[in-house]
């Protein structure tokens, strides 16, 4: 069986679950990272040199990243959310690269600062520069999903790409990081909506982050 080590308030792991349960495919989760430690034990880094979450082990096939993971379970699986098609295979591409070149790194402080920092310990001011830079990300996504009036981000049809923003959307829309200012983006905000009705996105994704 498909092992995943990973906690679940992890917004990697996330990605990976709510795959999962896209894919309907069983599997064994191991609490790892944070408070249940185990990533820096000898046998935890043979697998995953980083010492970080989600890692999986697929018949043998150990494969972190998260991101990663998601193109090789959708391929192997055969699932239309990774597509066939090398232009909208490479358009998924891109927009999780984009993730993590991007808006990861514009959004950090802002989670980090709102969920992971007591409020008398917060930087007011870097929470609010990673809102701005934050907001100036998803103006962009907001504006191509408004230009092409699709339901998702590259078309009818739900993709892997869908599942990493939505994950880094809930950060977004989240009453947990909200602070003044912050935009209201009407396309973003449709799309949004249409993610957050899928069962995965429901039972790992809307929960309270931590």
């Amino acid at each position: 069986m498909l092992k995943v080590w990973g906690r679940v308030n992890s917004v990697n792991v996330k990605k990976v679950l709510w795959l999962l349960e896209e894919l309907d495919l069983p599997y064994d989760r191991v609490d790892a990272g944070m408070e249940f430690g185990l990533v820096n034990e000898p046998a935890y880094r043979a697998m995953n040199p980083n010492g970080r979450v989600p890692t999986i082990e697929d018949d043998g096939f150990v494969l972190w990243e998260s991101n990663s993971i998601l193109r090789y379970l959708a391929a192997k699986h055969g699932s239309p959310l990774y597509p066939a098609s090398p232009a909208a295979r490479a358009s998924a591409d891109r927009w999780m690269d984009w993730q993590l070149s991007t808006l990861g790194p514009a959004e950090r402080n802002l989670f980090w600062g709102m969920v992971r920092t007591p409020a008398d310990q917060r930087d007011m001011a870097a929470v609010m520069a990673a809102a701005k830079a934050a907001g100036e990300c998803w103006a962009m996504l907001d504006a191509h999903i408004a230009a092409h009036g699709w339901p998702f981000i590259d078309g009818e049809h739900m993709t892997v790409a869908d599942i990493v923003l939505g994950c880094y959307a809930r950060r977004w829309f989240g009453p947990e990081v909200h602070v003044p200012g912050m935009p209201h983006f009407p396309a973003l905000a449709a799309w949004y909506a249409a993610i957050g009705a899928r069962p995965g996105f429901r039972r790992w994704v809307a929960v309270p982050m931590t």
